[in-house]
């Protein structure tokens, strides 16, 4: 019983400290304002027209989660406000109104131990340039095809202890060829570099089988909702 309740309690603080590394590399990766600690999370300003501000919920084993989601939602009237909560989306949808669209697709809050790739895995396949550099504190790779078109890239924000991996996207026409392992590998290589220990992500149905074929492991399940325009039904 005790060995039980010791484990739940670290995996519970792994979550709670997972949750805050990705809210501060996450405004350090979109270049958002400082998150604001509230009582049940973060609020955090964004400062895009179609995101202004969003609401983090700060832990997942929280027992007054969905009283805190409630109760925030209730006070957003703003269109375009996104709300993060870290439980299934089939758990999160009956504590908002109509008001509020709210993503089917799962995500997930993911982590992993940080370690260089070996050199192979830094190499771009046969006709693909790779290019990776560091702007405003931000770790960004590239790979382009041999036309120089986009094929695939990301970027990852190193905070210390933590650094987070965001915006990892591939071309469609460019899938499957694995770019998206690239990337991967040399945004993790770049931050163990520099001294980082955990890597966190926020990731979605589509990119878990990537992630999780390079380690990555589930911490807890993500759900996105943003609060409808008055012309949206």
């Amino acid at each position: 019983m005790e060995a039980t309740g010791a484990t739940g309690t670290a995996e519970a603080r792994e979550a709670d400290e997972a949750v805050r590394a990705w809210v501060d590399g996450w405004v350090v990766s979109r270049g958002a304002a400082p998150p604001v600690v509230e009582p049940w999370g973060y609020t955090i300003d964004v400062g895009l027209a179609k995101h202004p501000s969003r609401h983090v919920f700060g832990s997942p084993h929280g027992g007054a989660l969905e009283a805190d989601v409630r109760k925030v939602a209730a006070s957003v009237s703003g269109a375009d406000v996104w709300l993060k909560v870290f439980a299934e989306p089939s758990r999160v949808t009956p504590w908002l109104g109509p008001e509020w669209w709210v993503d089917p697709e799962e995500g997930y809050l993911m982590t992993v131990t940080l370690t260089p790739a070996p050199p192979q895995h830094l190499v771009a396949p046969e006709g693909y340039r790779l290019r990776t550099w560091m702007r405003g504190g931000v770790v960004r790779t590239m790979v382009t095809a041999a036309d120089g078109s986009w094929a695939a890239r990301g970027q990852m924000a190193p905070t210390g202890r933590t650094a987070v991996a965001d915006q990892i996207e591939t071309s469609p026409a460019h899938r499957r060829r694995g770019l998206g392992s690239l990337v991967m590998h040399t945004l993790q290589t770049a931050a163990a570099e520099q001294g980082c220990e955990i890597g966190v992500l926020a990731g979605t149905v589509e990119g878990r089988a990537l992630y999780e074929s390079l380690g990555w492991q589930v911490v807890a399940p993500l759900t996105s909702a943003r609060r409808k325009g008055p012309d949206e039904s």
